[in-house]
C-alpha cells in the first residue's frame, strides 16, 4: 500500500484494524519506526480531530510531524494545467507538491469538494494533484468523496463493540443540517461497512441517494423507522443530494435522531463522525447517554491514523 485513499481489500483492512487495536494497547511500542522521518500534514480546509490524532499518531511512531494550514498560512494554490496564472492564484500545485515531496517522506492531505463541479469532485481532482506531483505517500485526511482514516477508526469501533458470532445490523441514517454537507464521510462508511462484510442499511429522504459506486450492496430504506428496526449501530450523518448536486432537498426535523426512534432497536449504539451539531443531527438525549460512541470513535482517530502510517512505512 503506497498510498492510503479509500478502502482496498478485506484482508488489508483486517490488518489495519488489528494493528490500530494494538497500539491502542501500546502506543510507543513502535517509537522507532519513524525516527529520521518527516510527514507534512497539509490542510486545505478545517480540522479539529483530523489534525490532532495524526499528529500524535505520527508522534507515537517517532516521525516529526508537520502542518500546514494552506487554507489560512500557504500561498494560494492554481490546479489547474497551462493556466495564464494572471488572477488570484500565486502558486502552481505542480511546483508545491514537488516541493512538498523533497521535504517530507510521506503527506497527508485533506481537501474538500466544491460541492459544483460533480466530476471534478468524483474525480477527486485537487486530492490526486498530490499524488501526481509529490512523489511521495499520500494519505488522505479526507477528499471530496471519502473519509478513509474516519471509517477506519469506525470500524475499528464496531469490532471493539461488537462480540457475537453474526454480522451486526449497521444504519446509516441521514440527518437535517442547515448547509450543504460533502458525501465524504457516509460514502466512506457505506464502503467500509459492505467491505468489511456488515449488514449495512442506508436511510434517507427520497433525493439523498448517494453514489451508487459506493453503496451497491447496502439495503435503501426510505422509511426511517423501519430501517432502524433491530439495529446494532446507527451511524449518524448529514450529506447533500448527489444526483441533484450539493443540494439541500428538505431539511425534515423529523430525521434527527431521538431515543424515541430507537424503541425498536432497544441495543443499538450511536455513531457520528463529529462536529456534530447537537440537536439539529442528532440529539443531547442521545449524544450523552450510554448508547453514544461518539468519543470512543474520536480516540480511535489515534489508533486508525497510527495503523495507517505504520503500514506505509513498512
Amino acid at each position: 500500500m503506497k498510498n492510503f485513499t479509500k478502502f482496498e481489500n478485506k484482508s488489508t483492512s483486517e490488518k489495519l484494524i488489528q494493528k490500530a487495536l494494538q497500539y491502542k494497547e501500546a502506543p510507543w511500542i513502535d517509537k522507532a519506526k519513524g525516527e529520521g522521518k518527516r510527514i507534512g500534514c497539509i490542510f486545505l480546509n478545517p480540522s479539529l480531530r483530523t489534525r490532532a490524532s495524526t499528529q500524535i499518531a505520527a508522534q507515537q511512531l517517532g516521525m516529526d510531524a508537520i502542518v500546514m494550514n494552506m487554507d489560512k498560512e500557504g500561498w494560494a494554490l492554481e490546479m489547474k494545467e497551462g493556466v495564464v496564472m494572471n488572477k488570484g492564484s500565486i502558486e502552481h500545485i505542480k511546483d508545491a507538491a514537488a516541493v512538498l515531496g523533497t521535504y517530507f517522506d510521506i503527506l497527508a492531505v485533506r481537501a474538500f469538494p466544491s460541492l459544483t463541479n460533480k466530476q471534478e469532485d468524483i474525480d477527486d481532482f485537487v486530492f490526486n494533484q498530490f499524488i501526481k506531483y509529490s512523489g511521495k505517500p499520500v494519505i488522505s485526511l479526507e477528499s471530496a468523496i471519502r473519509h478513509p482514516l474516519q471509517s477506519l477508526a469506525d470500524m475499528i469501533t464496531i469490532q471493539e463493540n461488537w462480540t457475537k458470532e453474526n454480522k451486526p445490523k449497521v444504519v446509516l441514517s441521514w440527518a437535517p443540517h442547515i448547509k450543504a454537507i460533502p458525501h465524504a464521510v457516509a460514502n466512506s462508511f457505506a464502503e467500509w461497512a459492505l467491505g468489511c462484510g456488515h449488514d449495512l442499511t442506508i436511510t434517507h429522504p427520497e433525493g439523498y441517494e448517494l453514489d451508487e459506486a459506493f453503496t451497491q450492496g447496502a439495503l435503501i430504506e426510505y422509511d426511517q423507522k423501519k430501517a432502524l428496526e433491530d439495529a446494532d449501530f446507527v451511524y449518524v450523518k448529514n450529506w447533500s443530494a448527489f444526483n441533484d448536486y450539493g443540494k439541500i432537498i428538505t431539511t425534515d426535523n423529523s430525521w434527527m435522531l431521538k431515543e424515541k426512534h430507537l424503541k425498536k432497536a432497544k441495543n443499538a449504539k450511536i455513531m457520528h463522525c463529529l462536529p456534530v451539531r447537537r440537536n439539529l443531527e442528532l440529539s443531547d438525549e442521545l449524544l450523552d447517554s450510554p448508547r453514544s460512541l461518539v468519543q470512543e470513535q474520536a480516540k480511535n482517530r489515534i489508533y486508525a491514523a497510527q495503523a495507517v502510517i505504520s503500514h506505509i512505512l513498512g
